[in-house]
């Protein structure tokens, strides 16, 4: 019974070894007789329970009355079969697909492991059933009668759902609504309670940088575990589209996702997602989903169990400085337009190629990614005013907002753009070319275009060569890419990059702004002008 428990003893016994050392050094006093005499060193006259100024006398209070909220979820899903296909003696397993779908995902943080060995079992459809896979997070109560706020990819693909509460107490869960974007998600235990305890967000008051904040979870199935920390800072972007996450110090581990995270006056600040480790561990970096963002996305999840984000229906990168550069536009920031959906909301309100988007109804636009989260925030049928350079010349665009499709729906659309435009022509230019920057061009010719695969409408001219050592090559490009744009205009002809070239040269630039069709998606990027 005790074998289990041998790690914890050993750090307590020796915690206990430290403090005896550190107690018999501060009291040490020499035996009479022995040398000079000794004197009695004493570390503090302070009592050794007085907190530093400014931190709280202890979190006991804040943790007893917010914890019956916090919840440990306990999710059992299928296994994801390629995650099989990794194990020894499954790689030729074949795709299988059951009811309810595959693994648990995630951002890796919750305990996940295969519990039942794949054999025996079929699914109604007669195929073999994939093992199951039990994975454990977190969550809490934010209201009297049951829901649970929690992540997505901690109940994505559940096929049960067990609810663990302070007292042990297990609940049944059904899944009220998923939110891939901010990977949040909202559950309800059955039984139709009307009684437990909740917490609320925090919309009003916001904790500054380096303020306390204290996080309750459930870490390695450790339920009911708290730690303390400060704010570490806002605003952090960690690859995901919608949210500017909070960074925390308080210690998080697998199994945290979805737990909340407290301030001081035991309000939810924040919702744990993610952890910054090489090691899987915890090492001071955690993330939490603000709680104005949280309490706004669950919300919209309980009244209509799905979340509407706005679209304009284009694609779009950084405005980098290289490009603002070479387009002779100094420090602007912003994103530029690399492609439009042909009859989306954007491509009827008269946005073009290469536009630069600098603001969104007044708000200043200065990333791809602030694009993206100012338009999401609008509602179907929404004006969106962008205020957009054009040819070195500003101008305002209004667009009617559309509806933003699932991300599934998004990656699927360009999965299905790849096939088109990119790779290396079928045959060799039939004469030497007179290269530009380095490359060499030559007509988008119907050969040429059916050998690349090319959409019929594109317009442009293709690299049918170039030098590995200039610019263009040295930055990616490569023989096959076509050339869509060139200083900001369309180019339908060899002269016009020529004439491109030539300008830029003649106002001084250092650059030339570049649009690149490859594999069904433009992309700009700024030349170098030689000489």
């Amino acid at each position: 019974m005790t074998t289990k428990k041998t790690g914890y003893f050993l750090g307590a016994v020796a915690g206990a070894g430290v403090l005896a050392a550190a107690v018999a050094g501060a009291a040490f006093q020499a035996p009479a007789g022995h040398g000079a005499q000794a004197r009695l060193i004493k570390a503090s006259t302070a009592p050794i329970f007085a907190p530093p100024p400014g931190a709280p006398m202890s979190f006991a209070d804040i943790f007893d009355r917010v914890s019956p909220a916090v919840v440990s979820i306990n999710v059992t899903s299928r296994v994801d079969s390629n995650v099989l296909r990794r194990i020894p003696g499954f790689e030729n397993l074949p795709e299988l697909t059951p009811r309810g779908g595959g693994g648990g995902g995630g951002d890796g943080e919750d305990d996940a492991s295969p519990t039942n060995p794949p054999q025996g079992g079929r699914t109604d459809k007669g195929q073999p059933k994939l093992p199951t896979q039990q994975s454990a997070g977190s969550g809490f109560f934010i209201s009297a009668d049951g829901y649970i706020v929690t992540n997505n990819h901690v109940v994505e693909n559940a096929e049960t759902i067990k609810v663990v509460l302070k007292d042990e107490t297990e609940l049944d869960a059904v899944v009220v609504g998923r939110d891939e974007g901010s990977d949040l998600a909202v559950i309800k235990v059955k039984g139709g309670r009307t009684n437990v305890p909740f917490v609320n967000f925090e919309n009003a008051g916001k904790p500054r940088v380096g303020d306390w904040v204290i996080a309750v979870g459930n870490p390695f199935g450790l339920g009911g575990t708290a730690t303390a920390g400060i704010i570490s800072a806002y605003g952090r972007d960690i690859g995901e589209t919608f949210v500017d996450y909070i960074q925390i110090d308080a210690p998080i581990n697998r199994g945290n996702s979805g737990g909340p995270t407290f301030d001081i006056y035991g309000r939810v600040i924040g919702v744990n997602t993610a952890i910054f480790s090489p090691s899987g561990g915890s090492v001071g970096i955690g993330f939490a989903i603000p709680a104005e963002i949280a309490d706004n996305v669950t919300k919209q999840l309980i009244s209509g169990g799905k979340i509407q984000r706005g679209y304009i229906g284009a694609t779009i990168q950084n405005f980098t400085p290289e490009l603002a550069e070479a387009t002779g536009l100094g420090p602007q920031k912003g994103a530029i337009v690399s492609d439009l959906v042909p009859g989306g909301p954007s491509s009827r309100a008269g946005l073009t190629q290469g536009d630069v988007i600098v603001a969104v109804n007044g708000v200043t636009i200065k990333t791809s990614t602030e694009l993206t989260r100012e338009v999401a925030k609008a509602r179907p049928g929404d004006a969106l005013r962008l205020d957009v350079i054009r040819e070195g010349k500003h101008r305002m665009v209004e667009v009617r907002s559309g509806i933003r499709p699932s991300e599934k729906d998004l990656a699927s659309n360009d999965n299905s753009k790849n096939g088109g435009g990119g790779g290396n022509p079928t045959a060799p230019p039939t004469a030497p070319r007179p290269a530009v920057l380095g490359m060499s061009l030559g007509a988008l010719d119907e050969p040429t275009r059916r050998g690349l695969n090319a959409p019929p409408e594109l317009k442009g001219v293709v690299i049918e060569k170039l030098d590995a050592t200039s610019d263009a090559g040295t930055k990616g490009l490569r023989r096959g890419d076509i050339i869509v744009q060139a200083g900001g205009r369309p180019v339908t002809s060899v002269a016009d990059v020529v004439a491109a070239v030539d300008s830029a040269k003649k106002a001084g630039r250092t650059g030339v702004v570049f649009g690149i069709f490859r594999q069904g998606r433009t992309t700009f990027l700024a030349l170098k002008v030689a000489g």
